[in-house]
Order: structure tokens, then C-alpha cells, then sequence
């Protein structure tokens, strides 16, 4: 039997299916492809964006996870406390420049970030702005250190016991201060307190040597060095080459197990708070976020977009206007608000006590698929109706705002003119072109997979994403923060594409050729 002849817009082929099919899949694969190829630059610019933004947050992730501030601790185990710290700094790899490159001036230090504490390097950064010349600054620096180590290894008795204190306290000040009148009463105060007494005659010396670098940066200074513009070089070393591609091999078993292996092969880092990898903690959240925020899309859906037609069907009745103003008095109610009273009406004791308050339930999966299967959805119901009740008003405005457009199009009035049924002319000729907008939204929703809902999880206590992401905010736990706004940036993208492959399959007319 000879193959059926198709007639294209191409010409005439044999086998006319294996024809269009080609014609179809390939200027889609192209298309898609040439999305992709923008999400990478596009995704490598939100990650630096981000990135930065963190690192210049205030805090120290060093300080929080080690759980201490500066300058606390007893003398005896300050060394092996800046030890521990200047180590954990390294492991984080905070002692490395941010970015592959920086601009600055002549004056300025491109290895700053190997000094530790950062109010010290605050201290630092306006002395060279002060005076200009980093290598007189730095052996400054270098004295108070000394001083330091002089002060606190110094052995402690009756005679020396309050000046050691008053010591070590003036010696904290000049750390973090700059400014020439207080540097200069602060060494003053040291000089007196060490010659307080004989046994502290290695820390007379050690101020003495201390106030004589000080007095080379100001004899010395050269400020025109900071009007002098520098490109400073870090290559690969630096955090964010780091934090996105690792410092472990790519290729091979030798690879140290010690080192990270980036982002980009699924390494997201270590908590600051738990000091758990941030991996095992999305996981955890994960299948109960993406579970919640899939069931609340589908909800949203399946209600609002009939509603809509119905609404534009019955356009200007009392039903329609009736509807919408229940709508919008259930859209403007927060959903904080309404969530809270229902816990306090609905899950109370004292009143209905329908529902249950928090968790996901007690039951696990041993104690069977569809006893797990009840409880989860006892414990879901009540979250899934605060969580969905408020797009209701939007989505369905949105739908009967579409569907009245197309409505007008001349080939609906060709429809009816020909004496199809209303509900064919709805469901098959009109649908179908006035889920355009609704698609538009629908890629709004794909963040929320990873995301979750703060609120909801935050007010129902459910485990999820979003009570993580609220929980590393409050903690500026930066890791967690950092990959969750990687995720969201991923699937705002993909929900972008999404979107724009669903348009296509509503509307035919939609081609992803180049006209």
C-alpha cells in the first residue's frame, strides 16, 4: 500500500507526518535552546548580584558559627579561640578576595581580606584613606598584634593584676579606631598603665615599638596614592569562583573529600546556625513545600478558571456581581489574619475544633499508604484553604476579563451564527484562547516549589522551605539564603519557558519561527 501524499506549505512528500513533525519539533528545540543559552548569563548575573550582597551583609558568619563575639573569653583561651576562628574563616574560604577582579587605588591592600575581623579591617581601610602608604599601616598593624600577644602572655599577679585589664581594654580600642587625637591618647594610657610597675617592662616595649610604626604612617604618608586607580587581580582564588565551581577536582576519585565541590555540582555549603549541610536541609523541606504549593496550583486552578467563564457568561447579572464582591472582601482579608483565626475558631477546644493546629501528623508511612495518606490530608486541609482562598478573586477576574475579550472576536459570532451549542462555543472555541493570560500567571507560581509559603508554613508550623528560608533570614543564616534565592531564580526562568510553550499549545497561531 503506497504511503498518503501530505501537501504542505513546503511542497509535496510521501511521508507528510514524519515531515511536519520535523517542521514543529525543530524551531521549538531551537527555540528552547536558545533560551537556555540566555538563562546562563542571566542566572550567572542574579548569582553575582546575590552573592555580593550577602558578603557585604553585616555580620560574620565566623563569629556566628563558632558562637562568640569578639574580644569575649577569658586571656588564657583567647589564642586558642582566634586560632579556631582564623581556621574556620579559612575552611569558609572568607579569607579569599569576593570576585575575580576589584577596582580600588594604589593605596589600597589586595589581600585585605585575609584580616580576620572585620571592624579591624573597617579600622584599616580609613587609616589608608587617612595616609595612603598600606605597607607602613600593615607593620602598625603587625605592633598592635605584638602588643597584644604582650599583654595577654604576660603573667598575672597582685601588682599587675587591674593594669593588665586596663591594658588589654585600650588595646581593644586601638583596633578599632582611627582617628589621630584618640590613637594618640590611647598609646599615652598605655605607656602609663605598663609603666605601672616593673613586671611589665616586655609591654613598655612593646607600646614603645607600637607608637613609633604609628608615628612612621603619619611621616610617611602618601595620599596621592589613593587618587591613583588600580585593578587588582585575583584569578580563580576568590569566593565566588569558589562558592560556584569549588576548590575540589572535577574529574577523578583522588578529589579531596575535605574541599568543596561548588554549587554547580549540588555542594550548597554548611548552615551557619545548624552547621548542617544546607543540602540535607532542603531535602528535608522539600517534598512538603513542593507537595503544599503543587496542591494549591491545582485548587487554584481547577476553581477559578471555571468560575471566571461563568462569571464572563453571565456578565452584569447578579450572580456576576454578587460573586465578585464575595471575592474581593475574601481577597482583601491578610491571609495572616484569617489563618490565625481559624486556628483560634477551627482548631480551638473552646469552639469547633475541627481541625488540627499544626504538623503534618503523627503517622508514618510503616503504619500504612492510605492511614499516612488521611492524617496527611487532615493535617493539609485547613492550610490548603487559607493558603488558596485569596487568589480566588484575582485568577478568576483575570479569566472572565480574557474570556469576555475573546467573546467579541468575530469567528465566536461566526460560531454562533452557525448554531453551535453556547457550550461548545464556550469549552471548545473560546477556552482555549483565553487561557493566555491565565498561563502568564501560572509561571508567577513555579518559585513558590521551592519557596513555599512563609506564612502558612510559619502560622501551621509545617516543616517546609518556607519556614527554613524565614528561619535563615532571622538568622542570617547566608548559605540557606543565598541557594534558596539561586532555586527561585532557576524556576522563574523555567517558569517563564514554560509559559511560553504553553502558548503555543492553546494557540496554534503562536509559532516560534523567526517572523
Amino acid at each position: 500500500m503506497k504511503p498518503v501524499e501530505v501537501k504542505t506549505a513546503s511542497g509535496t512528500t510521501d511521508s507528510g507526518k514524519k515531515f511536519v513533525a520535523a517542521k514543529i519539533s525543530f524551531p521549538l528545540f531551537g527555540y528552547v535552546l536558545k533560551r537556555i543559552l540566555i538563562f546562563i548569563p542571566t542566572l550567572f548575573i542574579i548569582s553575582l548580584l546575590t552573592f555580593i550582597l550577602i558578603s557585604i551583609a553585616p555580620g560574620d558568619p565566623a563569629e556566628t558559627m563558632l558562637n562568640r563575639s569578639s574580644g569575649d573569653g577569658q586571656a588564657s583561651n583567647k589564642l586558642s579561640t582566634d586560632k579556631a576562628y582564623r581556621d574556620l574563616r579559612h575552611k569558609l574560604g572568607l579569607d579569599l578576595p569576593i570576585f575575580y577582579f576589584s577596582f580600588g587605588n594604589m593605596a589600597e591592600c589586595d589581600t585585605f581580606n585575609r584580616i580576620a575581623k572585620k571592624d579591624h579591617r573597617e579600622t584599616l581601610d580609613r587609616l589608608i584613606y587617612d595616609y595612603g602608604n598600606w605597607p607602613q599601616i600593615s607593620t602598625y598593624y603587625q605592633q598592635v598584634n605584638a602588643l597584644e600577644m604582650s599583654v595577654l602572655t604576660t603573667p598575672r599577679d597582685s601588682t599587675n593584676a587591674d593594669a593588665l585589664i586596663e591594658l588589654r581594654n585600650l588595646v581593644n580600642k586601638l583596633y578599632i579606631n582611627s582617628k589621630d587625637v584618640v590613637i594618640a591618647d590611647l598609646l599615652t594610657g598605655l605607656q602609663k598603665n605598663a609603666a605601672a610597675t616593673p613586671s611589665l617592662a616586655t609591654v613598655s616595649g612593646a607600646v614603645q615599638q607600637t607608637q613609633a610604626a604609628y608615628e612612621l604612617v603619619k611621616k610617611e604618608e602618601t595620599v596621592w596614592k589613593r587618587y591613583v586607580p588600580v585593578m587588582h587581580w585575583s584569578g580563580s582564588q576568590n569566593q565566588y569562583h569558589r562558592w560556584l565551581f569549588g576548590d575540589a577536582k572535577w574529574f577523578g576519585e583522588e578529589s579531596d573529600p575535605t574541599k568543596t565541590k561548588g554549587f554547580l555540582r549540588g555542594d550548597f555549603g554548611v548552615s551557619f546556625f545548624s552547621k548542617r549541610p544546607v543540602k540535607s536541609m532542603i531535602w528535608d523541606g522539600l517534598w512538603i513545600t513542593m507537595l503544599i504549593s503543587l496542591l494549591v496550583i491545582v485548587i487554584e486552578y481547577v476553581i477559578s478558571i471555571p468560575l471566571g467563564i461563568s462569571l464572563a457568561v453571565r456578565k452584569d447579572s447578579l450572580y456576576d456581581s454578587s460573586v465578585t464582591v464575595a471575592l474581593f472582601i475574601t481577597y482583601s482579608l491578610p491571609v495572616f489574619w484569617i489563618g490565625t483565626m481559624a486556628i483560634f475558631f477551627l482548631c480551638s477546644p473552646d469552639y469547633l475544633d475541627i481541625f488540627p493546629p499544626f504538623g503534618l501528623g503523627y503517622a508514618t508511612w510503616d503504619d500504612g499508604f492510605f492511614y499516612k495518606l488521611g492524617d496527611l490530608a487532615y493535617h493539609l486541609a485547613l492550610p490548603l484553604i487559607i493558603a488558596t482562598y485569596s487568589s480566588f478573586a484575582y485568577l478568576s477576574r483575570q479569566m472572565r476579563g480574557s474570556m469576555l475579550a475573546v467573546l467579541r472576536q468575530d469567528y465566536i459570532r461566526t460560531a454562533r451564527a452557525k448554531g453551535l451549542a453556547e457550550n461548545v462555543v464556550i469549552w471548545r472555541h473560546a477556552l482555549r484562547n483565553s487561557l493566555l493570560p491565565i498561563i502568564t500567571i501560572f509561571a508567577s507560581f513555579f518559585p513558590a516549589l521551592i519557596g513555599g509559603s512563609i506564612i502558612l508554613e510559619f502560622l501551621f508550623t509545617i516543616p517546609g522551605l518556607g519556614q527554613i528560608t524565614y528561619a535563615a533570614v532571622i538568622q542570617k543564616d547566608y548559605p540557606m539564603i543565598l541557594t534558596n534565592t539561586m532555586f527561585a531564580a532557576i524556576l522563574t526562568l523555567v517558569g517563564y519557558l514554560v509559559s511560553d510553550i504553553l502558548y503555543a499549545v492553546v494557540d496554534p497561531r503562536i509559532s516560534y519561527n523567526k517572523k
